[in-house]
């Protein structure tokens, strides 16, 4: 029996996220991922289009893990605007630690498709942090903020000849980001402090690493899903069949 289409698509995207988070984005291709499955490329090409469409894929489930992390770190205490700090600084550092990291992230940041997804996902969780400092903005007002925000976040986890430390380069970005959606000078000071002074180094790691693990995590159960929704369409096949037969 030949497997599904659905199955098929997850199981490019669970080996194509084994390369992409080994040897990097940059490095992984479509024949490479269609020699490991011991298929055409063509196969691959078929589900999607081009690489830039497998990264696409891969970005939604990062803005479903970024949720995640961000209502954790709101649960822990930090509050909105604490939990987004938190969160772009371990996007930074995880690309100043690994160039893996660097090469996805630099690639994300690249991607029209994967600009225009993330923008829209980001537009909407800053229409809820910055509900207060940014009241009376328009839809207009967000997407503009954003605009500059992701410029800056690109920025940041750029690779960069300049000796400037980790921490100051980080420090100050999470400063401009925060200024852009209009917080005060005291809240941007007491929240990047709060978090930089975290051990920034161990927490990104930890996050970089529990990111692959949902990536893993979340096709494994497509793939656990659809097998067990093929088996039971399966059954109810031979079930019928068997009905049929019964009453001839």
């Amino acid at each position: 029996m030949s497997r599904p289409q659905t199955t098929r698509k997850f199981e490019i995207i669970k080996t194509a996220t084994e390369f992409i988070f080994s040897v990097g984005y940059s490095n992984t291709s479509p024949q490479m991922i269609a020699k490991k499955m011991n298929m055409s490329t063509g196969n691959i090409t078929h589900y999607f289009p081009s690489k830039e469409h497998l990264l696409c894929t891969i970005v939604e489930m990062l803005c479903e893990f970024q949720w995640r992390m961000f209502e954790d770190s709101t649960e822990k205490g930090f509050g909105s605007i604490g939990s987004i700090c938190m969160e772009m600084m371990t996007v930074a550092t995880g690309c100043e630690q690994s160039e893996v990291a660097r090469d996805f992230f630099s690639a994300v940041f690249e991607s029209e498709m994967c600009r225009n997804y993330l923008r829209c996902n980001h537009v909407e969780r800053a229409k809820t942090i910055f509900a207060k400092e940014c009241e009376g903005w328009t839809d207009r007002d967000f997407e503009q903020a954003e605009l500059m925000v992701m410029g800056l976040q690109y920025s940041t986890l750029a690779a960069s000849n300049a000796d400037v430390p980790l921490k100051n380069k980080i420090s100050a970005a999470l400063d401009q980001v925060l200024y852009i959606y209009q917080v005060d000078e005291e809240t941007r000071k007491r929240e990047i402090d709060r978090v930089m002074d975290l051990d920034y180094r161990g927490i990104s790691k930890r996050v970089v690493e529990a990111f692959i693990a949902f990536v893993n995590r979340t096709n494994n159960e497509a793939l656990d899903n659809m097998e067990k929704a093929v088996h039971e369409r399966e059954e109810k096949r031979k079930q019928k069949t068997q009905v049929l037969e019964d009453s001839i």
